[in-house]
C-alpha cells in the first residue's frame, strides 16, 4: 500500500474517532497510582475519580491490590489492576509467579507484567518466552498485558518482543511503565501496530497528554491508554464540554 493511501485511510479513521463520547473515551483509559510515594490518599482519589468518570481500570502497586479491590467491589465494571515485576522486570520468574498468584488472591482483574528487559536486550529470547508463558498460565483468565519498556529497545527488538507476546497469548502489549524517560511515542505505537497487524491489543502508556495524540494512536489501533489522572480528567471533561 502506498504512503498516500495510508494517509487517506488515517484521515478517515481520525475523523471517525473524533465521534467518541466522553463515556466511551473513559472506557479506554486506565488510571494508576504506581509511583513509590503513592499511598492511601492517592488511591482513594483515584477510586473516587474512577467512579465519577467511569474509567475502565484503576491500577495500584501490589501491596494495595486487596484494598483497591474492596474499594471497587460495588463497581464491577471498574477493574482493579496491578503490575507484576514492576518497574524493572528483573525479578526471578518464580518471584513474578508468586506475585501474580498473590494478586489473583487479592482480587486483581487485570495484570501488567514488566518483561525482563535485561534478558531481552541480551538476546535471551528463550528466557523471555518461558517467563511470559509461565505468567500467562498463572494469570489464567485474568487479562495479561506485557510491558516492553520500549524506551530501551531498538525497532528490531520491539518487533521480536511483540512476536513473543503474540505467540505466548498475552492479551496486550503495553509500551512502558511510566518510569522510563520516554514511553508511548507516535512512531513506536505505529511500529507496534504495523508489526502486530491486529494480532494483539495495544496499550499506549507514558507521555500521552493531548486529545490529538490519543486520537492518532487510536487510529493506529491502540485499544487502551494509560494516562495520568489529571490529564485523563481533562480529556474526559473536554469531550463532555463539546456535548459528547
Amino acid at each position: 500500500m502506498t504512503t498516500e493511501n495510508n494517509s487517506a485511510i488515517n484521515v478517515v479513521m481520525f475523523e471517525k474517532s473524533k465521534q467518541f463520547t466522553s463515556s466511551e473515551l473513559a472506557r479506554m483509559i486506565d488510571i494508576s497510582a504506581v509511583q513509590a510515594f503513592h499511598g492511601k490518599k492517592e488511591i482513594d482519589e483515584m477510586v473516587l475519580a474512577a467512579k465519577k468518570y467511569r474509567f475502565i481500570s484503576v491500577h495500584t502497586l501490589p501491596a494495595w491490590t486487596a484494598y483497591l479491590s474492596n474499594a471497587l467491589a460495588d463497581n464491577p465494571d471498574i477493574l482493579p489492576g496491578a503490575p507484576v515485576g514492576f518497574p524493572s522486570g528483573g525479578m526471578h520468574t518464580a518471584v513474578k509467579e508468586a506475585e501474580a498468584l498473590q494478586l489473583i488472591r487479592d482480587g486483581v482483574k487485570e495484570m501488567d507484567m514488566v518483561v525482563n528487559i535485561g534478558r531481552l536486550l541480551s538476546g535471551d529470547f528463550g528466557y523471555v518466552r518461558e517467563e511470559i508463558r509461565r505468567i500467562r498460565h498463572t494469570a489464567a483468565e485474568v487479562p495479561l498485558k506485557i510491558i516492553l519498556e520500549v524506551h530501551y529497545l531498538s525497532e528490531d527488538m520491539i518487533k521480536t518482543a511483540c512476536d513473543i507476546c503474540m505467540e505466548e497469548k498475552a492479551d496486550f502489549i503495553k509500551t512502558g511503565t511510566g518510569w522510563a524517560p520516554t514511553g508511548a511515542t507516535l512512531e513506536t505505537v505505529q511500529l507496534i501496530a504495523r508489526h502486530t497487524a491486529g494480532g494483539i491489543k495495544i496499550k499506549a502508556s507514558g507521555g500521552i497528554r493531548t486529545m490529538d495524540t490519543l486520537m492518532k494512536m487510536y487510529q493506529f489501533g491502540v485499544a487502551r491508554f494509560g494516562i495520568n489522572l489529571r490529564t485523563s480528567i481533562e480529556l474526559i471533561e473536554a469531550c463532555a464540554s463539546e456535548g459528547r
